[in-house]
C-alpha cells in the first residue's frame, strides 16, 4: 500500500528536523563553555516562545478545543523542559557523539510505551526496525569507554526517558488537538520552567561571546521554535514508533557535525552501525517481509 500524502510529508518532515537536533550537539557544548545550563535554556525557550506567539498568535486565538490543547501543551512541556534540562547539564561531562547515541535509547522505549496508550502491541517489523536501528547507533557512536558510565551519561539516559514519553503524549495529544496551541504551550511552559529553575538551581552566568549568540540563535528559533512546531504538526500524520525511529538519524548528524566542526573521525563498525540505522528505517518503512500494510501504533 502506498503511503498517504500527508504520512510522507510528515516523515520528510521529521528527518529535516532531525538533522537540525543532530547538528546542534556540538554548538550547544561549545556554548556551555561561556554560559550556565539553566540560563542557557531559560534564554533558548524564552525566545522561542516570543518567535512563536508572533507567528502562531492568531492562530491560537481561533483554534478549536482550546482548554484541551492547551492542557496537553503543558504535559508535554514538562516533558520537553526536563529532556532538555537532563540532557544540556548532561553534555557538560560528556562527548557530544556519546550523549547522541544514549539520547537514542529514547528509541527503543518508544513502543513499548506506545503499546500502553494505545493498547495495541506493536507489529514483529516494527519491533525488528526498532532493535536493527538501536544496534546501529550503538555501533555508530560507542568507543571503548562506553561501559565506563559517567554522571553525565546517566543525565543523558534520564533525558532519553523524558524524550520517549514525551513523544508518545504529543503524538496522542496532536491527534485530537490544535498543533498551533499545543506547540506555543510547551514551548512556554519550558520557558517557565527553565526561568523559574534558573533563578534557584544554578548559579546564573554568561560571557557573551560569539559561540553564545550564534547557539541562542540556532537553537531557540530553529531547533526549537520551527523544530517543535513541525514536530507536533508531524505527529499529527505519523506513528510514534516512526517517530523515533527517525530520530535514530539524530547520531548520525550528530556525528557528521562533529567530524566537519571538530575533526572526529568515523571508524569503519560505525560506518557499518549507519547503515543498520538506515536499514531499520527502511525496514519499517518498506515492511518487505509483510503481506499487507503493518498496523499502526
Amino acid at each position: 500500500m502506498r503511503k498517504k500524502p500527508a504520512q510522507l510529508q510528515a516523515d520528510v518532515a521529521l528527518v529535516a528536523i532531525t538533522f537540525i537536533w543532530g547538528s546542534t550537539f556540538v554548538v550547544v557544548k561549545n556554548a556551555l563553555e561561556d554560559i550556565s545550563t539553566l540560563l542557557f535554556l531559560a534564554l533558548r525557550f524564552s525566545l522561542a516562545a516570543v518567535a512563536l506567539a508572533c507567528i502562531l498568535g492568531p492562530r491560537v486565538r481561533a483554534a478549536g478545543r482550546l482548554a484541551y490543547s492547551i492542557r496537553g501543551g503543558v504535559i508535554v512541556g514538562f516533558f520537553l523542559w526536563s529532556g532538555y534540562v537532563l540532557q544540556t547539564i548532561g553534555l557538560r561531562y560528556t562527548s557530544p557523539s556519546k550523549a547522541g547515541f544514549l539520547t537514542g535509547l529514547a528509541i527503543p522505549m518508544v513502543p513499548l510505551l506506545a503499546a500502553l496508550v494505545y493498547r495495541k502491541a506493536p507489529h514483529w517489523i516494527e519491533l525488528a526496525g526498532v532493535g536493527v536501528a538501536a544496534v546501529g547507533m550503538g555501533l555508530m557512536t560507542l568507543r571503548a569507554d562506553v561501559f565506563e558510565i559517567g554522571r553525565g551519561d546517566l543525565l543523558i539516559v534520564c533525558s532519553a526517558v523524558a524524550w520517549a514519553v514525551h513523544i508518545v503524549s504529543l503524538g496522542h495529544i496532536a491527534e485530537r488537538g490544535n498543533v498551533a496551541a499545543i506547540a506555543l504551550t510547551q514551548i512556554a511552559v519550558s520557558a517557565l520552567l527553565s526561568l523559574f529553575a534558573c533563578s534557584w538551581l544554578e548559579p546564573a552566568r554568561v560571557s557573551w561571546t560569539p559561540a553564545v549568540w550564534f547557539a541562542l540563535v540556532v537553537t531557540s528559533l530553529f531547533a526549537t521554535a520551527l523544530a517543535f512546531s513541525v514536530q507536533t504538526w508531524a505527529q499529527k500524520h505519523t506513528t510514534p514508533t516512526r517517530t523515533a525511529l527517525i530520530f535514530s538519524l539524530e547520531g548520525v548528524f550528530a556525528w557528521l557535525t562533529s567530524f566537519f566542526l571538530t575533526g572526529e573521525l568515523l571508524p569503519p563498525r560505525a560506518v557499518f552501525g549507519a547503515g543498520l540505522i538506515l536499514s531499520g528505517i527502511l525496514l519499517v518503512e518498506l515492511k518487505p517481509f509483510s503481506g499487507k500494510k503493518a498496523p499502526e501504533n
